[in-house]
């Protein structure tokens, strides 16, 4: 008979997997040809190696820079 201990390993290990399978499972979005920002063409070696990408390097550069200012200023 299981005990409440067993109970809860069963359902976090349910949890789990159902949360990889949510992982693993979820549509990809298409790579942009163009950057949504500047509208300079994506290289192609870039769009292979990053699942969705939408901006170029510079101005996802910039945008993770806004993105952490914008954090640390909200503390």
């Amino acid at each position: 008979m299981a005990d409440s201990i067993d109970m809860a390993q069963q359902r976090a290990d349910e949890l789990l997997a159902r949360n990889i399978a949510s992982v693993v499972n979820r549509p990809v979005s298409v790579a942009a040809s163009f950057c949504e920002d500047c509208d300079a063409p994506i290289p192609e070696q870039r769009r292979r190696a990053v699942r969705g990408v939408t901006r170029c390097v510079s101005c996802q550069d910039m945008a993770e820079r806004y993105a952490k200012v914008s954090k640390v200023g909200a503390v």
